[in-house]
């Protein structure tokens, strides 16, 4: 939660605490290694705001911050400021679907990683972090190499410029409950952690993202917390496109694959998407394309983009995979997954396509969203 002086512009970032009605903290206080998220939801009418704090093992807390903290001053010191927000009161799920049975909350840890990266030529070598869930207990196979130790999913995001925060996220939260570890990783080029890193991207997908998300999966492997020989790979839009690459490059690494809306040729997406923009972008860089000289693709232009794609790997996917698709996207045409979905079958991969007639890039409808996770969780259960 950042605040803005319509004054001078001045930006002051708030560190709220959430109190509940006795006055104590109504959470556990962040520290070094466990961090959570905080948000504005809205303002109030009398000039205060609602926020919210969860955490990847905790859902939503609302709170309310009155005027009095929302403009607290300190005497003008830099730094975030601490301010008090009361807890409103905790509602029971509307069904049991939308939490837990009894509404009990899942039964998992996190932690925050960072590494530093493989170097590549003209990127940043600043540290890559990543979020790791452990589900608790016997997350393990028994007939598995690591007996006791729970299969791995690395998530990268999408984007590529956006990130995982260290917030709740209800799918992930299923798979982790299921007895899943889930790696999301913030690979160079994620937003939040300074404008270099974040530029360093452009022009080299499928180099350094793809270099990052290997670098932190052999960490977790290397860590023990894992069952080193189960991992799986998931992700959508970008992360999908991430998921392909690493698929066909790294099959001796990633052994089950399940991608939503991927990006999957960016050759003859170029044509077909709203963001014509950013393909070029990210194949060479950015403030190669210009709106006032757009124009079609040059053969060279397309050669690259197909180089930089997953289907030039595609080849190399042994992973049984599964694709989702919103049939109403136009930011991935649902033509990238079918492109791929087809190569796949021709090549005798295990695949299975999912598709949702009324849902866009999103893939979030009600129905739609949870028939997509449940079997998400059951391509996995199968195949890892």
């Amino acid at each position: 939660v950042v605040r803005v002086s319509v004054a001078d512009g001045t930006l002051r970032p708030l560190h709220v605490t959430v109190r509940g009605g006795t006055g104590a903290a109504f959470r556990e206080p962040a520290d070094a290694t466990s961090r959570g998220s905080q948000a504005l939801l809205c303002l109030t009418g009398d000039g205060g705001a609602l926020v919210s704090e969860s955490a990847p093992h905790r859902p939503d807390a609302v709170a309310y911050l009155p005027p009095a903290q929302l403009l607290a001053d300190d005497g003008g010191a830099s730094g975030a400021l601490s301010v008090d927000a009361s807890a409103l009161p905790a509602f029971r799920p509307v069904a049991a679907s939308s939490c837990a049975p009894n509404g009990d909350l899942p039964d998992f840890s996190y932690r925050v990683l960072s590494l530093d990266p493989t170097h590549v030529e003209g990127a940043t070598d600043d540290p890559v972090e990543s979020i790791l869930l452990l589900p608790t207990g016997d997350g393990g196979d028994p007939g598995a190499e690591a007996p006791g130790k729970p299969p791995l999913l690395v998530v990268p995001h999408g984007g590529p410029h956006s990130c995982h925060p260290t917030a709740y996220i209800p799918s992930y939260a299923y798979l982790c409950a299921a007895g899943y570890a889930v790696l999301f990783v913030n690979y160079r080029g994620s937003t939040g952690f300074g404008q270099a890193p974040l530029e360093c991207l452009a022009g080299r997908i499928g180099v350094v993202d793809v270099a990052d998300v290997v670098a932190a999966t052999e960490a977790v492997r290397a860590s023990g917390d894992v069952d080193a020989a189960r991992v799986g790979i998931c992700g959508g839009s970008h992360g999908g496109f991430l998921a392909g690459h690493l698929a066909g490059r790294f099959p001796h690494l990633y052994k089950v694959a399940a991608m939503r809306n991927p990006v999957t040729n960016i050759a003859s997406m170029v044509t077909a998407t709203d963001i014509p923009d950013w393909c070029y972008v990210e194949s060479f860089g950015s403030g190669y394309h210009g709106w006032e000289t757009s124009r079609g693709p040059t053969r060279e232009e397309l050669d690259a983009m197909w180089r930089a794609s997953p289907i030039a790997h595609i080849d190399g996917v042994v992973a049984p995979t599964l694709i989702a698709l919103g049939l109403q996207d136009r930011r991935v045409p649902p033509s990238q997954g079918m492109e791929y979905y087809y190569a796949l079958r021709s090549q005798g991969v295990p695949t299975k396509l999912l598709t949702y007639e009324h849902d866009n890039h999103a893939i979030d409808r009600v129905a739609s969203e949870a028939d997509h996770w449940i079997n998400c969780k059951k391509w996995f259960d199968e195949h890892l």
